[in-house]
């Protein structure tokens, strides 16, 4: 739609105004609503948001390590610019419309911090390569018949999942919840993110889901949106949807996988594609999976980006813990998946479900193109059969904290990203360490309370 066209629809929503949201750091929409008349006079200005988006945990808790914002600065507003390439009605708000913004600085420059910038700012290095990435996460996760009151009576122990057992691809349970899975569905492709399939997991109350893709930008967009529209879906029908990447020690963990692969310029020909290879991978795609492996131990955290991440990446837990790539093998890290013109594609299995797709879809891409601009060769054999048992290439770090080490002490990461980025998110990380490290927890109690 065209600006007049949005502006016209603004102006006669019978609601008179508009939802607008960023992301912080975390992958949380942080939003409100303003007033129709407010956003048709700031649509080709700013608006003004408190930089607290950054200054805090996803708990609302101020940092006290972060140089961006904090006490010292008083919090001021920072500027966002509504995208309204991101125009989009809320079916279930009686299609209110929707925009999605970016920080901008004083003087329009994109804010270090904001992580839908660091993604343009990732996507600007693959165009100036002459590449179109395109890009798609899906998302697992667990469904609970449970409301935010009766979750935190419950101290979030013994929830009622939404179906019982482990039933995987379940004719049965899809009908048995018909009206939640045919609204995520109908609801979700309105809201503009077009799902390509929807299906139990295995594991109670478990579903998954699949996005189409599309350009990376618009595929990042898709995914953060999906996480908040499914929550929103799910309190219509009193459930709780939870995007952790791993709720128990004795269920499979959720993941977020990202599929990727680069176009030309004009969006018509798979550079991943080789028909002359017997493989039927090209060059290109070889480097770009070298440049993952290459990097991996360096971004970790932006795709596990939390204390319970490294709960999921366990070995036979459907998650990978070592430095493997593999054609259609579900247990390495990178799962190639040529063959075919149109879908050849690589799939990064480390991701989780519990990712800011902003940050997770950076790290792919950037690692990949890290490997296309350094000409890195795929030295590596591909493995076959159980990619827990390759350490040949190493493994992944072992929980937050060295993953961040990893990544604060890595010049690759700078280059990638950033050096104000990577200093500001890995700060953040190990404020979210330290809240960690300093809590006792239920484990702690059970094994030492009356042993030790």
């Amino acid at each position: 739609m065209t600006t007049e066209e949005i502006l016209a629809y603004v102006k006669q929503h019978p609601s008179g105004k508009v939802k607008v949201a960023v992301a912080d750091i975390d992958g949380v929409l942080r939003g409100k609503y303003i007033a129709a008349d407010k956003f048709a006079s700031m649509v080709e200005g700013r608006l003004g948001f408190c930089d607290v988006t950054f200054g805090w945990d996803m708990g609302d808790v101020a940092y006290d390590n972060v140089k961006f914002t904090g006490w010292h600065t008083g919090y001021p507003d920072a500027q966002v610019k509504l995208d309204l390439s991101t125009f989009r009605k809320i079916p279930w708000e009686n299609d209110v419309p929707f925009f999605l913004g970016d920080f901008v600085n004083d003087k329009n420059e994109p804010a270090y911090t904001c992580p839908r910038q660091l993604l343009r700012k990732v996507l600007a290095e693959a165009e100036e390569l002459g590449f179109r990435p395109y890009f798609s996460q899906e998302f697992e996760w667990f469904n609970f018949a449970e409301t935010p009151e009766t979750a935190h009576q419950k101290n979030f122990h013994e929830l009622s999942p939404l179906t019982p057992g482990m039933f995987g691809y379940s004719i049965l349970r899809s009908s048995l919840k018909s009206s939640y899975m045919t609204d995520l569905f109908d609801l979700l492709c309105r809201f503009g993110i077009p799902v390509e399939g929807l299906h139990t997991e295995t594991g109670p109350g478990v579903y998954e889901a699949a996005i189409k893709y599309a350009e990376v930008l618009q595929a990042a967009d898709q995914a953060i949106l999906f996480k908040t529209a499914v929550k929103e879906i799910a309190y219509q029908h009193g459930i709780m949807a939870t995007f952790m990447a791993k709720i128990s020690e004795h269920l499979p963990g959720c993941s977020g996988h990202v599929h990727q692969s680069l176009w030309d310029q004009e969006g018509k020909h798979n550079l991943f594609y080789d028909s002359d290879a017997k493989d039927k991978m090209s060059g290109l795609m070889k480097s770009y999976i070298a440049g993952q492996l290459h990097c991996l131990p360096y971004i970790l955290p932006m795709i596990a980006p939390t204390i319970n991440s490294y709960k999921r990446l366990v070995e036979g837990a459907w998650a990978p813990t070592t430095l493997t790539w593999g054609i259609d093998n579900r247990t390495v890290a990178l799962r190639a998946l040529p063959g075919h013109v149109k879908a050849s594609r690589l799939e990064t299995r480390v991701v989780g479900s519990d990712t800011n797709p902003y940050l997770a879809l950076s790290a792919c891409l950037a690692a990949g193109l890290y490997g296309i601009k350094n000409k890195l060769s795929l030295d590596k054999e591909a493995t076959t059969g159980n990619g827990y048992k390759d350490l040949s290439n190493g493994i992944l770090p072992g929980n937050l904290h060295e993953a961040t080490l990893k990544m604060k002490g890595s010049p690759i990461a700078g280059e990638l990203f950033g050096t104000s980025f990577v200093e500001h998110f890995t700060l953040t990380r190990e404020w979210e360490w330290r809240q960690y490290a300093k809590v006792v927890t239920d484990w702690e109690m059970k094994r030492y309370f009356e042993i030790i």
